[in-house]
């Protein structure tokens, strides 16, 4: 995988605005999954204009599919940038959705996603916190396919002119972050939670923060 082009692609949906306009759903993930086999941000472009051409929610669907692009081929970037690294190992069923690799043993399935704004607390807060906004996490998203309690490492990304969505698509910056939180990876450090009866689930926050555009 070719980490500076995904990266380049990626930066080309940031002229556009971003707004899902609805929950992720099934109905509409099912109308968007040529985004899985798209590489490019004119073909994804290319593909919306004639599969939505003629729908009476063109514009609902357009913003949508350019968001789930966005957000599939950020995560993908992500994980290879994991599965790079010494102790790391992708998770040999490609169907498996309760994990994408283990780092030294453990599985995780990961998530990376803008510091929310409904959550009831500052970034300083959870970061002081980061149980708090972990069970928060694992309430309020990934309730379609991909819902469930196991283990799960949240990378959380925030920047201070209030544009997180767009750190999505620094990847060589996020390859640093992800690169020194596995050199450092410590099992003690997890936390611990009992989402499931008789199943405890081990999850972490890496944090991707910047304070300005050159920071």
């Amino acid at each position: 995988m070719d980490l500076d082009r995904i990266e380049r692609e990626l930066k080309k949906r940031l002229a556009y605005p971003y707004a899902w306009g609805r929950k992720q759903n099934d109905h509409f993930d099912k109308r968007t999954q040529f985004i899985y086999d798209t590489h490019t941000f004119e073909t994804l472009f290319a593909r919306i204009k004639k599969t939505f051409r003629d729908d009476p929610r063109c514009d609902a669907l357009t913003m949508y599919a350019m968001n789930r692009w966005y957000n599939y081929w950020s995560a993908r970037a992500v994980e290879e940038i994991f599965c790079r690294m010494p102790g790391v190992e992708p998770e040999r069923d490609v169907r498996n959705r309760l994990a994408d690799f283990s780092v030294h043993g453990i599985r995780f399935d990961h998530k990376t996603t803008v510091f929310p704004k409904s959550y009831n607390g500052t970034i300083e807060q959870a970061r002081t916190h980061p149980e708090e906004l972990i069970r928060w996490l694992y309430s309020n998203q990934s309730q379609g396919s991909r819902n469930h309690a196991r283990n799960r490492l949240f990378i959380v990304l925030y920047s201070y002119d209030n544009e997180h969505w767009k750190l999505k698509a620094e990847i060589a910056w996020l390859r640093n972050i992800i690169e020194s939180y596995v050199i450092q990876f410590d099992r003690a450090k997890l936390l611990t939670f009992n989402f499931e009866d008789g199943i405890p689930t081990l999850a972490d926050v890496i944090w991707g923060i910047k304070k300005s555009k050159t920071a």
